[in-house]
C-alpha cells in the first residue's frame, strides 16, 4: 500500500482499502454502518481517503504512478449500496433544513467526481457490483470506466416513487452510455433491472456469474495491463467528447435539493418507511425496499 494511503487505512470505520502492487490495483471497499447507504459519515471518510490519494499522486511522477486500476466494491452481503440516507432526507425535508441537505448533496458530488474522472490520472476505474445497487448506489456503479456486475445483482432508481429524481450524476453518467431518451425513461419508471438486462443494454460492461465478480475484475486487469497507453488515450477522448464538468454536477445537485424541498407529507412518510426498511436490510431481501406497485423489469 502506498504510504500516504496506508497511514490512515486503519482509522476508517465505513470503508477499507487493499492494494495489490502486482496488478497496480487499489481496492476501495465500501462498508457503511449500520446501513449500507451513503451517509454523511461515509462522505467524510471518502474525503480523507481522497486526500491520501492526492498525496500519493504528488509523491510520484505521472508516468510512475503505482496505481493503474482502481476498483470500488462493497463488503455488505447482497448489497453494493442502497443509495441516499433516506432517514436524513426525510428529516431535512420535514424540518426545511436546506443547509444540511445541500451539504450532503454537494459532499456526494465532491467525493464521486474524482472517481468519475479517474482521479485525473491514467487510472482505469472499475465498479464491482455483487449485490443490489439502488439510487445513489447505482450512480456510484455508473461512475466507473468499467462496470462489472454479477448476475444476481439488481439495479434501479426508486427516487421517482417519492417524487424525486437521482441528482448525484445519474442523468449525466447514464446518458453517456445509452443516450438521453432511454436515460429519462429509466429515471422515471421506478423499475428494478437485472444485471443481465443492463448488460444487454450496454450499461453493464462485464457480466459475471454469482460469486465470480472478483475473478472477472482480475481477468479484465490481466487482459488490459499491456494496453495502458491505448486505454488512457480512449479515456481521454471520452472525457473530451463527453465531458462531465464538476460545476454542472453541483448545479444538478442544487436542483435536486430544491426539488426535495417541494415534496409533501405523503412522500416524507414514504421516505421514513423506506428508511426503516433500509435499517432492516441485514435481515431482508433488498428488493423489499421497493414499495408495492413498482415494477421489476
Amino acid at each position: 500500500m502506498p504510504s500516504d494511503l496506508s497511514s490512515h487505512s486503519s482509522t476508517y470505520r465505513h470503508l477499507s482499502t487493499r492494494f495489490e502492487p502486482q496488478y497496480g490495483a487499489l481496492w476501495l471497499i465500501l462498508d457503511p454502518k449500520p446501513i449500507p447507504c451513503v451517509s454523511l459519515e461515509l462522505i467524510d471518510e471518502l474525503r480523507r481517503f481522497h486526500e491520501g490519494m492526492a498525496r500519493t499522486f504528488e509523491a510520484h511522477d505521472l508516468g510512475k504512478q503505482p496505481i493503474r486500476f482502481f476498483i470500488a466494491a462493497s463488503k455488505s452481503p447482497g448489497v453494493f449500496n442502497l443509495g441516499g440516507d433516506l432517514s436524513l432526507f426525510a428529516r431535512c425535508v420535514a424540518e426545511k433544513d436546506v443547509k444540511t441537505l445541500r451539504k450532503y448533496a454537494r459532499g456526494c458530488i465532491e467525493t464521486l467526481y474524482p472517481y468519475i474522472i479517474g482521479f485525473d490520472r491514467p487510472i482505469t476505474t472499475v465498479s464491482l457490483v455483487q449485490g443490489d445497487a439502488l439510487g445513489g448506489g447505482f450512480e456510484i456503479a455508473l461512475a466507473g470506466n468499467i462496470l462489472v456486475a454479477e448476475r444476481g445483482a439488481k439495479f434501479g432508481f426508486p427516487e421517482v416513487l417519492f417524487n424525486l429524481f437521482p441528482g448525484m450524476g445519474a442523468y449525466n453518467l447514464l446518458s453517456r452510455r445509452i443516450g438521453m431518451q432511454r436515460t429519462e425513461r429509466m429515471l422515471q419508471n421506478g423499475k428494478l433491472y437485472r444485471a443481465e438486462e443492463l448488460h444487454a443494454e450496454g450499461i453493464v460492461d462485464i457480466l459475471a456469474e454469482d460469486g465470480r465478480g472478483e475473478n472477472a475484475v482480475y481477468d479484465y486487469i490481466v487482459r488490459n495491463e499491456n494496453r495502458g497507453i491505448a486505454r488512457e488515450g480512449i479515456q481521454r477522448v471520452q472525457r473530451r467528447l463527453f465531458p462531465l464538468r464538476y460545476e454542472d454536477l453541483l448545479d444538478v445537485a442544487d436542483i435536486w435539493v430544491d426539488t426535495a424541498m417541494q415534496v409533501g407529507r405523503r412522500e416524507i412518510r414514504l421516505m421514513e418507511r423506506l428508511a426503516r426498511s433500509q435499517g432492516k436490510i441485514s435481515r431482508r431481501d433488498p428488493i423489499s425496499l421497493v414499495p408495492p406497485g413498482s415494477k421489476s423489469a
